[in-house]
C-alpha cells in the first residue's frame, strides 16, 4: 500500500491508463462536494443547493 492512499492509487491509474482527460472531472468534483460540505451550516447553503 502506497503512503498516499487513494489519492496515489487515483494518480497511478491516471498516468498507468494515460487518462489525464479524467483529472479535470475529478477536480472539479472534489472541489463541489468540499464547497457544499462547507456551506452545509452556513446562510449560503439554500444558494449553492438551488444551483444543482
Amino acid at each position: 500500500m502506497s503512503r498516499f492512499g487513494i489519492f496515489g492509487e487515483i494518480f497511478l491509474f491516471l498516468k498507468t491508463g494515460k487518462k489525464w482527460w479524467l483529472g479535470p472531472i475529478i477536480i472539479v468534483l472534489v472541489v463541489l462536494g468540499l464547497a457544499l460540505f462547507l456551506a452545509q451550516g452556513s446562510a449560503l447553503a439554500p444558494f449553492i443547493y438551488a444551483l444543482f
